[in-house]
């Protein structure tokens, strides 16, 4: 395979991205869209949202509401409105993980600024 048949990742590069994403040890998060609720992983996260692996992303402009367990030393569970801005559908020849990168919606500033702290400490 050469690489111009492989599947490149969103336009999103790191360069382009406003906030630094930090990774995040992998985390069940809950996900409910008002009439289903599903699981899927996060693997990164930012002050403006994260990343989720799934085989089942949901489509751009899709909104929902996500619990999100966050770690030692925030330690607290955040509820709040995301919006997908962007998915990777499960392609068996992909190097690059299914899933979704969602915007947080209603995040509390507060929670924000405590994500983006912790973010600089582990960059």
């Amino acid at each position: 395979m050469n690489d111009e048949s492989r599947e490149q990742p969103p336009k999103t590069t790191a360069d382009q991205r406003k906030n630094l994403r930090s990774p995040l040890l992998v985390v069940k998060v809950r996900i409910d869209d008002g009439s289903r609720t599903f699981f899927g992983y996060t693997k990164n996260i930012s002050r403006s949202g994260l990343f989720i692996g799934t085989v089942n992303p949901r489509e751009p402009g899709s909104r929902f509401q996500v619990e999100i367990p966050l770690p030692h030393p925030l330690e607290q569970q955040v509820q709040c409105s995301c919006e997908v801005v962007w998915q990777r559908q499960y392609r068996k020849s992909s190097p690059y993980e299914p899933g979704m990168g969602l915007r947080f919606v209603d995040l509390p500033s507060e929670t924000a600024e405590a994500i983006e702290r912790w973010v600089k400490q582990n960059d």
